[in-house]
């Protein structure tokens, strides 16, 4: 017995579709104002990091869940 096809929806109007997504409801983030994003010097030798652990694991938790690429 043969698996039945998968039914395909295809987006034509691409306008109406987006502006449906945004009336679908809005995302709020909160930031703790305390949050450091610059990173502490390390003292040890080579290139010292930039920004906090903090910083980078919340720009990749917003990468995963707008599924943006790096």
């Amino acid at each position: 017995m043969s698996k039945p096809e998968p039914t395909r929806y295809r987006t034509m109007n691409w306008k109406s579709y987006n502006d449906a997504l945004k009336r679908r409801g809005s995302l709020l983030i909160w930031l703790d104002k305390d949050m450091v994003w610059r990173a502490p010097k390390s003292g040890c030798n080579g290139r010292p990091p930039v920004f906090s652990d903090a910083a980078i694991q919340f720009c990749l938790m917003v990468k995963v869940l707008f599924g943006l690429p790096l």
